[in-house]
């Protein structure tokens, strides 16, 4: 099954957003813990950006899961 860009990214923006929240965390809380702007994590969320592996690392350590956790979801 072939995968557009489009969609994966607009997958993982939904599900980082779902991560964040499970953890109660606004996005302002999630942007402070990672050092990275809330612009930012807005932005992804709604996949207006290809974000970089490093910045999904530095998301993972602060929502206190394994980097690849923020890859496993469900493609709709």
């Amino acid at each position: 099954m072939e995968i557009s860009e489009e969609t994966f990214i607009t997958n993982l923006g939904t599900h980082l957003r779902q991560l964040r929240e499970s953890k109660n965390l606004s996005q302002q809380d999630l942007a402070n813990d990672c050092s990275i702007p809330k612009v930012q994590i807005g932005r992804i969320e709604r996949a207006e950006i290809n974000t970089t592996v490093r910045t999904l690392v530095k998301i993972a350590n602060a929502l206190q899961i394994e980097p690849k956790e923020l890859l496993n979801f469900q493609m709709k």
